[in-house]
């Protein structure tokens, strides 16, 4: 059973508390976890229906009860929850989206809502909740965990923006995705001498634009991380380039560093060359998950469900030196990585 710390008649100041730490703790003095619950919060990502079917087989296998919460934290405080069986999650290990389904709560967002949601959670018996997202559902975990809700969180989210894990399910597929759309962008491109700007997922992170520029044998590059001059990062690398032959251009911007619209227009303002858009958008999000995002969707979902049978309680399943761990809820929110001008100037090397 829960032991929460807070109810509707003595809301906290959530931010100005902190999660309990397990670390140190004699497990034997916390009692067994019977009943789980799992949801899917913020932007789906493919390879979320291999962990929730994963947290399923290997929680019931484990001699857990599972619980899906549908429509992420907004169903959690609204008492969306039933228990789920292994029939429940047969076929959607290949299926992009989530089943669970997934939806922004704005009630959630204050502390109101934190409490609303644990104790709907006291109200269902669920003993911790498992939480597959990014960064802002860390954020809804921690919140729950500093009111005395375990929780376990699994990172998916196409951008792989999560500091404390190398790797975020969703990104492998999202990434190939935009690569097989860019490849066929190019043929059209060479075809009528064009230049194609393309605009690629990640408002806050160049992971996506990094890779799939790389992959695609990219003219430019653009990042919300690293500022740049646009006539010497684009203008110039276009002129340059058809001054020794070239006849069509590749150009990659992340949502977050500009708009291909405005890019596009730019340059060709500026070159003379024909400049086509073209906004991916949300087909970055679909499509059956690859083999690497259904692998680690389900070891480390495997390896949620390990922390929970063994006690080792608010932590943050993570890739790390190429080995699934996990780290302290409070600990990974607190890390930061980001792309610096270093790892762009590889991409340029290759141009």
């Amino acid at each position: 059973m829960l032991n929460l710390l807070y109810d509707e008649s003595n809301v906290p100041e959530i931010d100005t508390l902190r999660a309990k730490n397990y670390d140190n703790i004699d497990t034997s003095e916390i009692p067994d976890l019977k009943r789980v619950g799992v949801l899917t919060s913020g932007g789906d990502a493919p390879g979320m229906n291999a962990a929730i079917r994963s947290i399923v087989r290997t929680g019931i296998n484990s001699g857990l009860e599972i619980f899906g919460v549908t429509r992420g934290y907004h169903g959690l405080w609204k008492g969306e929850m039933s228990q789920i069986n292994t029939r429940d999650v047969s076929e959607t290990l290949q299926r992009g989206g989530t089943f669970l389904m997934t939806a922004r709560s704005k009630t959630f967002m204050t502390k109101e809502g934190v409490i609303k949601g644990a104790r709907m959670m006291e109200v269902y018996g669920l003993d911790a909740l498992v939480v597959i997202g990014g960064d802002g559902s860390y954020k809804g975990a921690r919140a729950l965990a500093r009111v005395g809700v375990p929780v376990i969180g699994i990172p998916g989210t196409i951008d792989n923006d999560i500091a404390s894990t190398e790797y975020t399910i969703g990104y492998d597929t999202a990434m190939n995705t935009a690569m097989e759309c860019i490849d066929k962008l190019r043929d059209t491109a060479s075809s009528h001498e064009r230049c194609s700007v393309i605009e690629v997922m990640g408002r806050h992170a160049g992971y996506i634009a990094l890779n799939v520029g790389i992959a695609t044998g990219a003219e430019c590059l653009l990042i919300p991380e690293v500022p740049y001059d646009f006539d010497k990062d684009v203008i110039r690398v276009i002129l340059d380039g058809r001054n020794k032959g070239k006849r069509h251009y590749i150009v990659i911007v992340a949502e977050g560093a500009g708009s291909a619209t405005d890019i596009a227009a730019k340059i060709e303002e500026a070159t003379g060359i024909e400049a086509r858009p073209t906004i991916l958008g949300h087909l970055q999000r679909g499509g059956s998950p690859t083999l690497r995002d259904r692998t680690m969707a389900t070891l480390m979902s495997a390896h949620a469900i390990e922390c929970i049978k063994e006690k080792r309680l608010n932590r943050l399943v993570v890739l790390k030196d190429g080995k699934i761990t996990d780290v302290d809820i409070e600990e990974g929110l607190e890390m930061q990585k980001t792309i610096n001008q270093k790892e762009l100037d590889k991409f340029y090397l290759l141009g």
